[in-house]
């Protein structure tokens, strides 16, 4: 079993770096073709910080693995919102725009709801699953999105900036491929050392992806959102946040069931329910004192409720 987890360790480590190459690689081709940072920022950048989610997610659905599928998506979004905001705000309590509170974080409940509806049955499907049909629905929900963040964009004055440098052009395919490459081969050793890993200690693959896989795919987002706050950019701290979670839930999941439909466990409804409480907390503290702010004692609320609910489904499993 050590040598699964020094491989799923492995796998992590090229999961994150196949990501950062692959954008910075195709951040800076787009820019030397005049593609606009805004549109940078909403497709590349957007995409490489969801790669590990999305590339675990279709390794796990082609082999008809849905439990890690949704452990890593529902689990990622879940430490996203309790651990790396509850972070966030302990180092610098969090304010945000109004658009973030009234637009971003209801959207964000709405994704929840509607995967939960569609998960369970209540609309299309006559079992518990999410079909192709479903990932349809859920794609053109996230193509509302995408036009609600363009429109926003261009009435926001303040571009987006995207870093980038003079390269040759084998030196950005260099770094195009090699991320690519990380990423699928990363993306499998996690699965496949994360199945290993479950089946060795007797756990479910449920747990294994609610944990395990699910808080090292959301290691990008954690190093992200913690350097905004160190630096005082508490708009790019909780957008990265709250975007990833509706990237994960209106892109990833569907892309994965189009690959292969995915029986839904309704065991992940508990889970379901906690992320959306959780964001029902978090547009509801906006408001506590009449200001639009995360403070340190409500950062200690969510980081407290994903430590004893993590607990409990560990206690569950051994």
């Amino acid at each position: 079993m050590l040598v699964s987890i020094l491989l799923i360790c492995l796998g992590f480590v090229l999961l994150i770096k196949g990501a950062d190459w692959m954008v910075r690689g195709a951040s800076t081709l787009a820019k030397q073709y005049n593609i606009s940072d805004l549109s940078i920022g909403l497709t590349i950048v957007a995409f490489g910080t969801s790669a590990p989610e999305l590339v675990v997610n279709l390794v796990a659905a082609s082999q008809d693995q849905p439990d890690i599928v949704f452990g890593n998506i529902i689990g990622s979004n879940n430490f996203n919102l309790f651990v790396i905001l509850g972070i966030v705000a302990i180092i610098a309590p969090i304010g945000v725009k109004s658009s973030t509170v009234w637009k971003e974080i209801p959207i964000s409940a709405i994704a929840v709801l509607v995967l939960f509806l569609l998960a369970n049955s209540f609309l299309f499907s006559s079992s518990s699953e999410v079909s192709r049909l479903d990932a349809l629905v859920l794609l053109v929900v996230f193509a509302g999105f995408l036009f609600y963040v363009f429109q926003q964009m261009k009435n926001d004055k303040s571009n987006l900036e995207v870093p980038t440098e003079q390269m040759s052009r084998w030196k950005i395919t260099a770094y195009i491929v090699a991320g690519l490459a990380g990423l699928i081969f990363g993306g499998q050793l996690v699965v496949n050392n994360a199945t290993e890993i479950a089946t060795h200690l007797g756990v479910s693959q449920k747990i294994i992806g609610l944990t395990i896989v699910a808080v090292g795919t959301s290691l990008p987002e954690l190093v992200t959102s913690v350097v905004a706050a160190l630096k005082k950019n508490s708009d790019i701290a909780i957008g990265n946040v709250v975007g990833s979670n509706i990237f994960n839930f209106l892109l990833v999941i569907p892309l994965s069931a189009l690959l292969n439909p995915l029986a839904f466990n309704t065991e992940f409804n508990t889970d379901l329910y906690l992320l959306f409480g959780g964001t029902l907390f978090l547009f509801v503290a906006m408001f506590t004192g009449g200001k639009k702010k995360l403070d340190r004692w409500e950062a200690l609320v969510l980081l407290g409720s994903f430590i004893a609910y993590t607990s409990y489904l560990v206690y569950q499993a051994i």
